[in-house]
C-alpha cells in the first residue's frame, strides 16, 4: 500500500495534458452518478460495473473530485461474502490494476474499516487505510494482472476483523504495453506494488503525462548523498519503460565511495519479490562499474552504466524485514556508483479459476432469477473462503461446482437450462423459494443424486429424462403447480425417493409413497 496527500492528490488531477496519449484503460469513479472528465481521462460512474452497495457522498468540501463519493457495502450477514466490479477488458491484455481509498468518516466512526480485496479468483491483500486516514492521507494499492477472460473482478470482501462498512473511492484497469513485467509468468502470478520511488526526487509524485501509464513513482532522498541532474535519457527501448523524468535525478556519493540505504523504507513480510532497478550516466568520458548487493548477497556483479542506460530485474527474489542495499565501486572504475529508480513488487501466485463453462451456466442461471444472491459475481468457486451464496466446490487442478443449495433464499425468476451444463453437479436444492416456469432437461447431469424442486411454483410436466439419471436418488416436487402424468420412469425407478404430493394437479394417482 502507498499513499498520495490530499493536497497533491487534487493538483495531480488538474495536470494539463498536451504531452502524450492518455492512458488507456477503465477508470471508474466509486459511488459517483454522472461521468467528470478529469486529467483528460473519462471518470465514469460506477453502477454499471457493480451491482451492490450504496452509494455515499463524504462532507469534506476540500478532496479531490474522485474521492468526494464512496460506494460502501454492508457489513451486516455478510463476512465472507464478496461485493464485485466487474470490468470489461481485452482477453489476454495486461493491466495495472489500482484501488484508491479515502474513508472521511462516511460510516460514522473514527478509524475505516480493515478488510479484503480480490482479483478475479486471487486474495489479493488486506486493505487497511487507519494509519493513512489519521495522517489525512489518500491509500492505494497497485497490481499487474493478466486478463485471462473478458471481464476482470475486483472485489471487496469483509473479513473477520472488518467492524464496520468496506467501501472504495476509485478504481482503475489501464492497459500496459506487452513488454513491461515481461519476465513473469502471468499464468502463474500476478505482481502486488510494494514500493516505486525516483531515486534523488524530492518533489511531487511522478506520474502522468510523464509516465505514459500512469504509474506512480514517489520521492526518495537520503540525508547525505550527493543529487546530480540528468536528462535526455533514450527510454523507448527502456525495459518496463520508466519516465525520463525519473533520470534527472539520481542517488550518488562523492568521489569513490559506496553508496548504503534502506530501500523499500517499511520493513517486508517474508516472500519472494520481483525487483527492477534502472541507471543511466550522463557522463561518456567516465568508466563508471559498481556492484549491487541486497542484504549483503551480490545482486549484480561488475554492472557497467552508460548513458544509454540499464535496467537490472530480479524475478523471484526472497526478502523479508528492513532490507539494504549497497552500491560499491569494482575495481577500475574512475567514478562513484549512482542509482535512478526501482520498482519492487511481491510476486502473489495466483488463485484458482473455475472453469470457463461452469462459470458460464452460473451466469445464464443468475440471469434466470429475479432476485440472485449479492455476492454472485467474480470468480464462483475462489477465493475459497469467498465461494458464492450456495455454491460448492470440487478440489483439484480442473475445479468444478459439485452443489447448488440455494433453498430458502426468497428466489424468484425461472430455473435456466443452462443449470444442465454444470455436469458435475450432485446436489442441486432450491426447495421453498417462489421459482416458477418449467423443470428443465437435466438429463446431462448424470453425477446428480439429489434434486429438491419442492414448494416453489413451477408448472407443466415433470421431465420423463429424469428417470433417465442413473444416479438420481432423492426428487423432491411437492408443492408446485405440475401437471399431466408422473413419468413411469421415475415412479418404477428403484432406490428413489420421490415425493410429488400435495400440490400438484397431476392426471393420474400418486403412486404409493409419494
Amino acid at each position: 500500500m502507498s499513499f498520495l496527500s490530499l493536497i497533491f492528490l487534487f493538483s495531480l488531477l488538474n495536470l494539463a495534458q498536451s504531452q502524450s496519449q492518455s492512458p488507456r484503460g477503465v477508470f471508474i469513479d466509486c459511488g459517483a452518478t454522472v461521468a467528470s472528465l478529469i486529467d483528460g481521462r473519462q471518470w465514469l460512474p460506477d453502477a454499471t460495473y457493480v451491482s451492490s452497495g450504496t452509494a455515499k457522498n463524504l462532507t469534506d468540501p476540500n478532496v479531490a473530485p474522485i474521492l468526494s463519493t464512496v460506494r460502501s457495502f454492508p457489513l451486516q450477514g455478510n463476512t465472507n461474502k464478496k461485493f464485485c466490479y466487474v470490468v470489461p477488458v481485452f482477453r489476454t491484455g495486461k493491466y495495472m490494476v489500482r484501488t484508491t481509498y479515502y474513508y472521511g468518516g462516511v460510516n460514522g466512526r473514527d478509524s475505516p474499516p480493515v478488510f479484503d480485496q480480490i482479483v478475479d479468483g486471487t486474495l489479493w491483500g488486506i486493505v487497511n487505510t487507519t494509519d493513512d486516514y489519521a495522517r489525512g492521507l489518500v491509500s492505494y494499492y497497485e497490481g499487474v494482472f493478466v486478463a485471462a477472460g473478458k471481464t476482470m473482478s475486483l472485489c471487496i470482501a469483509a473479513n473477520t476483523n472488518t467492524d464496520s462498512d468496506p467501501f472504495i473511492s476509485a478504481l482503475e484497469f489501464v492497459l500496459l504495453g506487452d513488454s513491461l513485467y515481461n519476465s513473469t509468468d502471468f499464468g502463474q502470478y500476478g505482481l502486488s506494488l510494494v514500493a516505486r520511488h525516483s531515486f534523488g526526487h524530492n518533489g511531487s509524485i511522478i506520474r502522468y503525462p510523464d509516465d505514459q501509464f500512469d504509474r506512480y513513482w514517489e520521492p526518495f532522498v537520503l540525508s547525505n548523498p550527493t543529487l546530480a541532474s540528468f536528462r535526455n535519457v533514450p527510454v523507448s527501448d527502456f525495459w518496463n519503460l520508466p519516465p525520463v523524468k525519473v533520470f534527472e535525478t539520481e542517488l550518488t556519493s562523492s568521489g569513490m565511495e559506496p553508496i548504503e540505504f534502506q530501500w523499500p523504507p517499511a520493513s517486508l513480510p517474508n516472500s519472494t519479490y520481483y525487483i527492477a532497478l534502472y541507471f543511466a550516466d550522463g557522463r561518456n568520458s567516465s568508466s563508471r562499474v559498481f556492484n549491487i548487493s541486497i542484504n549483503g548477497i551480490t545482486y549484480y556483479h561488475n554492472l557497467s552504466v552508460t548513458s544509454d542506460g540499464v535496467a537490472v530485474f530480479a524475478t523471484q527474489w526472497l526478502l523479508g524485514g528492513l532490507t539494504n542495499i549497497i552500491l560499491t565501486p569494482a575495481a577500475g572504475s574512475d567514478i562513484g556508483p549512482l542509482i535512478n529508480a526501482g520498482e519492487v513488487f511481491n510476486l502473489l501466485r495466483l488463485g484458482g479459476r473455475t472453469l470457463t463453462r461452469d462459470v458460464i451456466a452460473l451466469e445464464s442461471v443468475k440471469k434466470s432469477l429475479e432476485n440472485p444472491p449479492h455476492d454472485w459475481n467474480g470468480d464462483p468457486c475462489f477465493p475459497s473462503q469467498y465461494s458464492w451464496t450456495g455454491v460448492t466446490c470440487s478440489e483439484g487442478p480442473r475445479i468444478r461446482v459439485v452443489s447448488l443449495n440455494l433453498s430458502n433464499m426468497g428466489l424468484s425468476g425461472s430455473l435456466s437450462p443452462s443449470v444442465a451444463n454444470l455436469t458435475a453437479l450432485t446436489n442441486i436444492w432450491l426447495g421453498n423459494n417462489s421459482l416458477s416456469g418449467s423443470i428443465p432437461d437435466l438429463s446431462s447431469l448424470k453425477r446428480l443424486e439429489i434434486l429438491h424442486l419442492e414448494d416453489n411454483q413451477f408448472i407443466g410436466e415433470i421431465p420423463s429424462s429424469l428417470g433417465n439419471i442413473d444416479s438420481l436418488q432423492e426428487l423432491f416436487l411437492q408443492n408446485n403447480n405440475l401437471t399431466g402424468q408422473v413419468p413411469n420412469s421415475l415412479t418404477g425407478k428403484p432406490g428413489l425417493n420421490l415425493k410429488i404430493f400435495p400440490g400438484n394437479n397431476f392426471s393420474s394417482s400418486p403412486p404409493s409413497g409419494a
